[in-house]
């Protein structure tokens, strides 16, 4: 980028000599099982996950339906360490995977018909019996960061400060293009599929823990959602670890872009809580923009235009993008991250998303199993 240099010089004169601890991310990310002859998601997870535990400690999980596993990597500081065990992860599913005559694909949705088959489990049956259709045809795979936070109080003074920022990220990961067999029109579609829960999307400013848990029990005093896992916002406070957990990505199609999302939430953790010890405010944007913001961000990723996230006014991919990324730049060079996700945003803005590329195939080929068997790990 024209300005990547400047930018970085500025941020590690802002960061001084004495950078703080570097905050430990872990990263989620759920994949497709298909058929390898048809490309069709195929119920595969029990023999998957049965030969991956037979490897050792498992490190595959199930998920809600049958076609999908989840991976996730251990709490880590350097982002290289990081890309090392994503591409362990996704080798190790795709190992248990072919053992369950399947494949393992990192595509947020689809591309090809589903009749998806519900996980065993008592919760699962009762998310079955309780949200009907939705739960039926629910089989999207997204990518969650886990970002350290020294306390609940810091975390939920974070979440009330990167929320305007988090569709730039959506727009990043957009993989989902094509749904039940067509091209929706959307770059990541899986977050309008998502969208049809109770609990998902931005989330007003809380202001205090005291609001935030008193919000979570009145919405669970609604009868709607069946525990705490159920409040599925764009990010929240992780239920068994000590994180802000981010949800609005896609699955990544390369792992590079994972790591770049991984690395962009981590600074924005970590400029969120600079920003609450040195009391700044946070934006106070309303969340029914940023639900328009997050709809932008789905439909067009980084091929049109997005909101500028400071003053949701419709602005070029690149604009919104170089915006976050002087957002965080101090976070970025304090981590030893501004050189490699400059690079990588701006191979993302110059060469597209995941979406951008299965596109192509299907252009190419005319054919929407070739665009899930190519990606195959």
């Amino acid at each position: 980028m024209p300005a990547a240099e400047r930018r970085v010089r500025r941020a590690g004169a802002r960061a001084g000599v004495a950078p703080p601890a570097v905050r430990t991310v872990g990263v989620e990310e759920e994949l497709l099982l298909v058929d390898p002859r048809t490309g069709r998601a195929r119920p595969g997870a029990r023999a998957a996950l049965a030969a991956d535990g037979r490897s050792g400690a498992p490190a595959l999980t199930p998920e809600l339906q049958q076609e999908q596993v989840e991976t996730a990597t251990p709490p880590r500081t350097a982002m290289s360490d990081v890309e090392a065990d994503l591409h362990a992860l996704r080798d190790r599913a795709r190992r248990a995977a072919r053992a369950a005559g399947a494949l393992a694909v990192p595509l947020a949705t689809s591309p090809l018909p589903t009749q998806p088959s519900l996980s065993p489990g008592t919760r699962y049956r009762a998310i079955s019996d309780g949200f009907g259709l939705t739960c039926a045809q629910q089989l999207t795979c997204g990518c969650h960061v886990h970002v350290a936070v020294a306390s609940r109080e810091e975390g939920v003074a974070v979440l009330d400060r990167i929320r305007c920022w988090l569709p730039v990220l959506t727009a990043l990961a957009t993989n989902s293009p094509f749904f039940e067999g067509r091209d929706t029109g959307y770059a990541g579609y899986r977050t309008q599929a998502w969208g049809r829960w109770p609990g998902t999307g931005p989330a007003d400013v809380y202001g205090s823990v005291e609001r935030y848990d008193g919000l979570l029990q009145q919405m669970l005093g609604t009868g709607v959602l069946l525990d705490a896992g159920m409040l599925y916002a764009d990010a929240r406070l992780s239920e068994r670890y000590p994180t802000v957990e981010i949800r609005v990505a896609d699955v990544c199609l390369d792992p590079a872009d994972t790591v770049l999302i991984t690395a962009l939430s981590r600074a924005l953790v970590e400029t969120a809580a600079e920003e609450w010890r040195h009391e700044r405010p946070p934006l106070a944007t309303e969340t029914a923009v940023l639900r328009l913001a997050a709809w932008r961000a789905s439909r067009s990723g980084v091929e049109s235009d997005l909101l500028h996230p400071e003053t949701a006014r419709p602005v070029p991919a690149r604009f919104a993008v170089e915006a976050l990324l002087e957002h965080v730049a101090g976070a970025l060079v304090a981590s030893g991250d501004a050189v490699r996700v400059e690079r990588r945003a701006e191979h993302v803005l110059e060469r597209g998303t995941g979406a951008t590329w299965q596109r192509a195939v299907a252009a190419e080929t005319g054919d929407l199993a070739h665009v899930v068997l190519r990606s195959a790990l």
